[in-house]
């Protein structure tokens, strides 16, 4: 158990290692100009104006809570493509149990079915695709309301 241990604590004692002598270096070699320019605050490259408790328009808020959310629909739809792939399609077979093929001598048959018809209905692939269509047909219809409220407007 220790010799399995050993490569990866190894590689994150180097790591920490490498990480302290970076962070020692840079602050021992690196420059100091301090200065008035140095002391303001950043903001994307524009020298800061207002207050900084001044408030936003709703607006704003609202352009990116709607940016939040079909930005992560995005994290759903990568998974959802994967399971919907022809390869994970060609793997089911409706008379097996598990994961094993039904000629199999350990596997155990559910009993007759009709010729191209699995027994528990449609495939799972095509059920994880109807479910991700109903998906994205939420997300539209979100998207569609809020373009009907002006969200994308910005005036």
């Amino acid at each position: 158990m220790q010799t399995a241990a050993f490569p990866i604590l190894l590689f994150a004692g180097c790591a920490f290692a490498l990480a302290l002598v970076l962070l020692v270096l840079g602050s021992l070699l690196g420059p100091r100009r301090a200065g008035r320019v140095k002391q303001m605050p950043y903001e994307s490259g524009m020298d800061p104006v207002h207050d900084t408790r001044r408030r936003f328009d709703v607006r704003f808020h609202l352009l990116a809570i709607a940016f939040l959310v079909f930005d992560v629909e995005l994290l759903f739809l990568y998974p959802w493509a994967v399971a919907v792939s022809p390869a994970q399609a060609a793997s089911y077979e409706p008379g097996a149990i598990g994961t094993g093929d039904s000629t199999s001598p350990g596997a155990q048959h559910r009993g007759p079915t009709a010729v191209g018809r699995p027994e528990l209905g449609a495939s799972p692939s095509r059920q994880v695709f109807v479910a991700g269509l109903v998906f994205l047909g939420i997300l539209a219809l979100g998207y569609i309301y809020d373009w009907r409220k002006g969200v994308f407007a910005w005036r």
